[in-house]
């Protein structure tokens, strides 16, 4: 991946929800705005944490569904590899196999040594388990998936460093991820040094538009004016 932002950097981009960073992107024009983010099967399993996760992709495909699987598991392989990836890491498991809606891709453990080992949240199109435990154990680790199961299942991780789809939103290795409760989606690292303005810009106008509505300038003429996008007028 290319060279990790400042810390600073990634420290002022944990100052905004979500939400905010997405429509601050949309100001630069680097993607169409259908681009760029999860759909609503994907879960914050931790809308808890007040801070939201920010972090660089480590990307993985896994299987944990077919029966009989007598492929080793790497799952210490992935642990060197958190080990070694830039900070903040963000592990992005897809899964490959027969039953999605079974497969499991963490737990207690898991998370509590990928935490130590310098990931800061999982992000999956699968499930995890311990619930309570996570949450007990790792109790600031972001943790985004589309369910809980109850058993592990036989995990097995099958390639490295491969672009991925997670509940369609495509994510290559090293993209830097912004996640909350509202969601996940990806900030272009061409734009990160300038996203921050941007968002403190998109989070003041908001500000404005909610003080107008409770404003006696509210009428429905300054209310169009406000809120139809700009290309649409």
């Amino acid at each position: 991946m290319k060279q990790p932002l400042p810390p600073q950097l990634i420290e002022a981009l944990r100052g905004f929800d979500s939400p905010t960073i997405a429509n601050a992107i949309e100001y630069f024009g680097v993607r169409d705005p259908t681009a760029g983010y999860a759909n609503n099967e994907l879960r914050c399993q931790t809308p808890e944490i007040a801070v939201p996760m920010v972090g660089y992709a480590l990307t993985a495909t896994a299987d944990g569904t077919t029966p009989g699987d007598t492929r080793p598991s790497r799952v210490d392989e992935c642990m060197e590899r958190i080990a070694a990836a830039p900070n903040p890491t963000v592990l992005v498991i897809q899964h490959v196999g027969p039953d999605r809606r079974r497969a499991c891709k963490v737990g207690d453990m898991f998370c509590t040594i990928a935490q130590r080992l310098g990931a800061v949240g999982v992000v999956t199109d699968a499930s995890a388990r311990d619930r309570a435990g996570i949450r007990q154990r790792t109790p600031d680790f972001h943790l985004f998936t589309t369910g809980w199961v109850v058993s592990h299942g036989y995990p097995a991780y099958l390639e490295f460093g491969t672009t991925v789809s997670i509940c369609g939103m495509t994510i290559a290795p090293g993209d830097l991820l912004h996640g909350d409760a509202s969601g996940l989606v990806s900030i272009p690292l061409n734009i990160a040094e300038e996203l921050v303005e941007r968002a403190a810009a998109v989070r003041q106008e908001e500000a404005d538009y909610f003080a107008f509505l409770d404003s006696d300038r509210f009428s429905m003429d300054e209310l169009k004016r406000r809120i139809v996008p700009q290309q649409f007028r």
